[in-house]
């Protein structure tokens, strides 16, 4: 059996609380109130009944990482080698500069995006997942696409 779709079922209303919530997420309830057309009380259990059905999954800060000293980001994607599967997949965890990493279909097994202070530090980071994998490294020079919600109406 598949998995539910938690976008079926979410109105307008939903709709506009969520991308106020993406623009801001330290709105007001009153500000969210108003942004969705409903009193604060209403708001509030629509909130509450979002999380409850898990389409709203939690609140997070959006930190610019050059703004705290993270000058250069990579994408690397990264092959174990044979045997290495779950080595890998838990050094990649361990490691705090991968700031997202999916696991994914196709000749590579994950694709991470990486935070590093200098070239150097991307060299460390590197040399410790090249013993037990292969990768291949882009550094990025912009994101002219930042992580988005999903289109919302149907």
């Amino acid at each position: 059996m598949g998995v539910p779709n938690a976008a079926v079922g979410l109105d307008e209303v939903d709709q506009r609380m969520l991308e106020a919530l993406a623009r801001n997420a330290r709105i007001s309830l009153k500000e969210l109130a108003e942004a969705a057309g409903l009193s604060s009380p209403s708001a509030a259990e629509r909130l509450r009944r979002l999380e409850e059905r898990g389409v709203i999954a939690g609140f997070t800060v959006d930190i610019a990482p050059e703004a705290v000293g993270y000058s250069l980001q990579a994408i690397v994607r990264i092959r174990p080698l044979p045997g290495q599967l779950h080595v890998v997949q838990r050094l990649i965890q361990d490691t705090p500069e991968f700031i997202e990493c999916d696991k994914v279909t196709g000749d590579d097994c994950f694709i991470g995006r990486l935070v590093v202070r200098s070239m150097g530090d991307l060299d460390g980071i590197l040399d410790r997942i090249t013993e037990r994998a292969e990768t291949n490294t882009s550094m990025i020079k912009a994101t002219p696409v930042k992580r988005r919600l999903p289109p919302l109406s149907r």
